[in-house]
């Protein structure tokens, strides 16, 4: 059996992704290079580790054993790294960060930032996905932390909060629903909505509630970010609902009215998360201080 760091590596991005292209591409390396090195491991196993179809790849029973033997490993490399950064010039850690719409657009450019100019050996893999997609991540060990919001269930995962992140209607200041106080989330569904774009965590969220409530949100347009959100509804474009953080940031014209979402789902709140934080690598440890610190 013949495996190195970059082999575990890449077998191990290949399942996080779903596909060898994209694993290949996390691993800055070419779709035949990559191919060539699945193919060198299972043949020195002598047994497949993927199960090919349609839709990309899925772990073999081998696989998964080799994955989960894989994160261990990697994970203790990461550990050996943090402690001789100090010693090893050019060695680079890198945490692996999942996190919702909210997150990424309002509380984390200004700390990682901070973070990675106070932190020049640590890299940081952040990626935008849906609550219920980062619990499974996290507890498949394709991430390091998390950052959910609390109307999901993390039972079995450790959690510290992060944000208070309530949502709120807006609306053109003309619009009837304009002068109420706050408004239920299903007595704005008869109405058109902007929306944010379909892969946005939020955008996902939203359609869920909305089809708990027995209607679909009718979305005229799609923006790009919270501010495109603010300026469409500001111009009549339609409703929106974005995290009270972002009306708070607008700098432009206050061209929209604001009201609260009754609903007990729209007061949310957002939670850092981990299988374990004391046995977070060292890289991760870091940054979770200066998260929690933030």
């Amino acid at each position: 059996m013949h495996f190195d760091l970059i082999d575990l590596r890449l077998f191990v991005r290949i399942l996080e992704a779903g596909n060898i292209t994209a694993g290949a591409s996390r691993c800055h390396l070419s779709l035949a290079s990559a191919s060539a090195r699945i193919r060198a491991m299972e043949g020195s196993l002598g047994t497949p580790l993927l199960a090919r179809n349609r839709r990309g790849v899925n772990a073999t029973a081998a696989g998964n054993a080799l994955a989960r033997h894989g994160r261990l490993i990697l994970q203790q490399v990461e550990h050996l790294q943090f402690d001789l950064a100090d010693y090893a010039k050019g060695f680079k850690g890198q945490v692996r960060l999942l996190c919702n719409t909210t997150a990424l657009s309002e509380y984390l450019p200004e700390v990682l930032a901070d973070f990675l100019a106070s932190h020049p050996h640590i890299d940081i893999d952040l990626q935008e996905q849906p609550s219920l997609r980062i619990l499974h991540g996290i507890r498949q060990g394709a991430a390091d932390i998390g950052i959910i919001s609390d109307a999901v269930d993390s039972s079995g995962l450790q959690t510290r909060p992060f944000r208070d992140d309530p949502l709120a209607l807006v609306l053109p200041l003309n619009h009837p629903l304009a002068q109420h106080r706050e408004v239920h989330f299903a007595a704005t569904l008869e109405h058109e909505f902007v929306g944010l774009a379909l892969n946005s965590a939020l955008a996902i969220y939203l359609e869920e509630q909305a089809l708990h409530a027995g209607a679909r949100l009718r979305i005229r347009v799609r923006a790009e970010s919270f501010d495109g959100v603010l300026r469409m509804v500001a111009r009549g474009a339609g409703l929106g609902v974005v995290p009270q953080a972002a009306i708070e940031r607008w700098q432009g014209a206050t061209g929209f009215a604001s009201v609260a979402l009754s609903d007990p789902w729209a007061q949310r709140k957002l939670l850092l998360c981990a299988t374990d934080f004391t046995a977070l690598p060292g890289y991760a440890q870091a940054l979770l201080e200066a998260l929690t610190s933030s």
